[in-house]
Order: structure tokens, then sequence, then C-alpha cells
């Protein structure tokens, strides 16, 4: 076989009968495509301990029959899932060579990039490096998360609305370390509501901090993944790193901050309006929240949810919308979040109109009226006879 001149990998279709080959029945009278991989790729990079990762393609495309041979893979079967194998495994073999590791997770997300035929490579996506510290890099894991992380770059404002883990609050995190690294920003804000679920700070134990801190603590979480521990209360003391709640906002202007709003739902209207004019020289924001979990009084409108028909057509404002094929979190999650939609939106089809939640009295009372008239109706034409 004659090697490739491109250090990828080569496609070489053969007529070779699959008789002999334990394969998916429908693979078997069809034509073997070999994928060769170049042999300065370690294969058992791109098949993951104990074959994981061949077994996560087989199950994946269970019309195709997989098959590996030294630095070579055999696939056959139909040829829109061959062609999709075999771009993923150009794609695999960029990954590994960037020095990479694969998982499951990229590989299924890989995955489904290249059955929604877009545009962006699926390793440009999962090579996209946003920060590293301690050894553990943070980057975009789905097209809607480096959509999300693009637009950050080239927006002033962007709010980001998805479900909880689809990382919303996370990459905005650390694009601000990265801006604060590369010196774009002087410090970094954090804010959120601080009184959720009905609850009121004046019932809370302990000092103020004692009570506001419950509600930041998802934000100190993320930057300590972000930070040297060691170094947040030094950064924090000096003012470079804020983690605040939404109140301490009003009355400010922020210049040379990137600033966060977490949890962005719970704001009304009129805070939202607040946030957003806080606005100073050489800032970002960043809003994040999911509409689908509003936890404000009866009667409130959520901030977040009127926003987008305000500043649709402002310009540099940009609305990014992740989904559950977003989670980023454990892989049941994603299902967890799935699940839960589709239970919602089977009980808002469910619910009884207006008509449906008559009471029993005004149905049987609707009733003997029929019932009556219907009499009167058999009676006269009884009469008329």
């Amino acid at each position: 076989m004659t090697e490739p001149d491109h250090p990828g990998p080569s496609e070489e279709p053969q007529d070779a009968d699959l008789t002999d080959a334990a394969g998916p029945e429908g693979a078997r009278s069809a034509p073997m495509h070999t994928v060769v991989i170049p042999p300065e790729t370690s294969m058992a990079a791109l098949l993951g301990p104990r074959d994981e990762l061949l077994r996560t393609v087989e199950r994946s495309f269970p019309h195709v029959d997989v098959m590996v041979r030294g630095n070579e893979f055999r696939l056959a079967g139909p040829s829109e899932d061959v062609a999709i194998i075999e771009r993923l495994i150009d794609e695999l073999v960029v990954i590994v060579a960037a020095g990479q590791p694969l998982n499951r997770d990229a590989v299924e997300r890989a995955i489904g990039m290249l059955r929604s035929a877009s545009a962006e490579r699926p390793a440009d996506v999962l090579t996209m490096n946003i920060i590293s510290n301690r050894g553990r890099t943070i980057r975009p894991k789905t097209l809607h998360q480096k959509h999300y992380v693009d637009a950050i770059d080239k927006h002033t404002i962007v709010f980001g609305i998805g479900p909880a883990g689809t990382g919303k609050t996370y990459l905005a995190m650390a694009k601000a370390v990265a801006a604060l690294q590369a010196k774009q920003v002087n410090r970094i804000i954090l804010t959120r509501p601080a009184v959720e679920a009905g609850e009121r700070l004046g019932f809370l134990p302990g000092t103020l901090n004692d009570k506001i801190d419950p509600y930041l603590r998802p934000l100190y979480d993320a930057l300590h993944d972000m930070v040297d521990p060691d170094s947040i209360p030094r950064l924090m003391a000096s003012g470079t790193v804020e983690v605040a709640p939404l109140a301490y906002m009003r009355g400010r202007t922020l210049n040379d901050a990137f600033i966060i709003l977490d949890e962005a739902q719970n704001t009304s209207a009129e805070q939202m309006k607040m946030f957003l004019t806080r606005l100073g020289f050489g800032s970002k924001m960043v809003v994040t929240g999911d509409v689908t979990q509003v936890d404000l009084p009866t009667g409130t409108s959520s901030g977040l949810r009127v926003v987008r028909d305000i500043l649709a057509d402002v310009e540099d404002i940009y609305f990014a919308t992740l989904t559950s094929a977003d989670v980023v979190r454990h892989r049941l999650v994603s299902s967890i979040v799935e699940a839960y939609g589709k239970h919602d939106e089977s009980r808002r089809r469910d619910r009884p109109s207006s008509r449906d939640r008559s009471t029993p009295h005004d149905r049987l009372g609707g009733r003997a009226r029929d019932g009556a008239d219907e009499g009167t109706t058999r009676h006269t034409q009884a009469g008329d006879q």
C-alpha cells in the first residue's frame, strides 16, 4: 500500500468480500474501505483503554463493520455511515496529534458534530484551549459552547442562556481569567442575585457575609478551578477579583473589568437594566441564566426573559442559546435535563383547557339543561305529529 503524501489518514476503497467477517448483517456484501493511520499516531490513543473508543464507534454505527488490523481501520457498511467514520478518524488523529487525550465523551461529541453536517470541524472545537492551570486545560466541548466562547471575544455584552450543566458560567469564568492574565482587563467582578426560593436574608443565621456566602459559593468553586487557591485571598484583598451580590452593583460604573452576572433569571426587569447600565469603558459583560428555573415571587417578571425582546436589535450584544445537548457534566445530567424537559412539555400539552376545568356541578348542570332541551324538543315533535 502506498503511503499517503500528507500526515493524515488515507482511505482506500477495496472490493474485498466480507463474507468471512463477523459484522452486522448488510455489511457483509458491501465493499471494504481501508483507512491507514500515520505511523507517528498512537493506535492505543485512538482505540482507548480496552478498545473503549472503538466500541463507542461501533455502538454509534451499528450497521457498519469496523475492524482494526495494525495501523489500519477496515470499514464496510452503508456509504453514508462509512463516510462519517472516515471523517471521524481524520478528526481524532488531529486531536491526538495536538496532544489531547481522547475519551468516550469526546468521540460521541465529535460524531454528533459530523452527523449535524456543521461547517465547524470537531478537531477545531475540541482542541480550542481557553486557559490552563495546574496541568488542567479548560476548553469548549460542544459546537454551541465554541460559538458562545467566540461571541465573548467578539462582543461587549453576551447572554448565555441554557439549562444547568451547559458550562455557561464556567466558560465565562475561564474567559475572564484569561482576559485578566492577558492584561485585557484590570479586574474580574462576579455577581449574582442573593435571594432565591422565597428566602429572606433576615431569616437566615449568621452575619451578612454568612447569609450571602452560600449564594456566591458556586462562583468561588469555579474560580478555584482556574486560579491558584493560594492567590485568591490576595486577589480579592486587592480588589482584582470581586465576588458580590447583585445589590452591590447599584450606583457603580465598572471600567476595565470583566463582569459576570450568574443566575440572571432571578433578576427583575429593573435589576437587569440596573446591571447592564453599570458597563464602563474597556469592560465586557457576560450574563448567564436558565429561563426554565425562574425563582421569583409570583407576579414578578424575569429580567432575563424580557431582555431578549428589548435588546435583540442592539449592536454588539449577542444572545447565545445552549441546550441539553451541550450539558458537559456527568453523562446522566444531560439525560436528566432532557427527561425533565419532555415531562414539562407533556404536562403543558395535557393541562386541561378552561372548558375542561369547569366544576362537576357546572358539567352536571350543562347535561341537565341539555337533557331538558332535548326532552322539550321530543315533546314538541310528538305534539306536531
